[in-house]
């Protein structure tokens, strides 16, 4: 792993560790841009702060830079007391894509937080498997239901167990491409 990603998954763990998440807002924007700060900051001079150039991925592009605060707003008054209209607000937050990197791995620990408050459960990320993951994902602007679906499959009650957490934190990071050292 490279160091720069091996740091931010300190930071992950250390945001857990430290009960520092409890700090956190929940569902905003802010609460975002501090998960994001916390996981990067002294590794890029952009942590926490919404992007202000356009970026894209795969073909996809992300929302306009010109527009995004704007749009920003809209996804924090998005409502969330459902797990469907959790999952829409995820989605949109991820076509939002407000950070240049580390985008994914901020919003799942959001998503998490969303889930935990609103329904009392988080994904066992463990579960999901990555290529089905990063397809449901590629999808879901179109039609949310398959991510919905293998979401929904793998929620837990057990919200505060240490290892759920902590591999679900290591799971997000290979979805990402990056694998733990093998010590």
């Amino acid at each position: 792993m490279k160091n720069i990603d091996k740091n931010s998954l300190e930071n992950a763990y250390r945001l857990f560790e430290s009960n520092d998440i409890k700090k956190i807002e929940i569902g905003t924007n802010k609460g975002l841009q501090e998960i994001h700060l916390y996981l990067f900051d002294n590794l890029y001079n952009f942590a926490g702060e919404i992007r202000n150039i356009n970026i894209s991925k795969g073909g996809f592009r992300f929302a306009n830079a010109l527009y995004l605060k704007e749009i920003l707003l809209k996804i924090e008054l998005m409502p969330e007391s459902t797990f469907e209209e959790i999952i829409a607000k995820y989605v949109e937050m991820n076509i939002a894509h407000p950070f240049l990197e580390g985008n994914g791995r901020s919003m799942r620990i959001w998503l998490d937080m969303i889930l935990k408050k609103q329904l009392k459960k988080v994904v066992n990320w463990q579960h999901i498997d990555k290529t089905r993951y990063l397809q449901s994902m590629e999808r879901s602007p179109i039609n949310d239901l398959e991510l919905r679906t293998l979401l929904n499959g793998n929620l837990t009650e057990d919200v505060d167990n240490r290892e759920i957490i902590f591999k679900g934190i290591e799971q997000s990071y290979y979805y990402e491409g990056y694998e733990k050292d093998r010590e």
